[in-house]
């Protein structure tokens, strides 16, 4: 049996449509769960926290690495 380290995964070229697949249907199985509301109450509470200003640094930086990623 070979571990994840060592099997190889076709290249796909420009993109990768196996985990595109993939990623679009977790997220509409997640979309169509009934768990979005309950998570977006959780997310809205974990921002009005003493945490917050934490979360929003974070978004800030993550927000910034992917304006500067877009512009090379």
């Amino acid at each position: 049996m070979e571990s994840a380290m060592t099997t190889r995964q076709k290249n796909e070229g420009e993109g990768n449509r196996t985990a595109a697949r993939q990623y679009n249907k977790a997220t509409t199985k997640f979309a169509n769960s009934g768990k979005v509301e309950p998570a977006a109450q959780r997310a809205k509470k974990a921002l009005d926290s003493a945490e917050g200003s934490d979360l929003r640094r974070a978004e800030k930086i993550g927000r910034d690495r992917r304006n500067s990623s877009r512009a090379r």
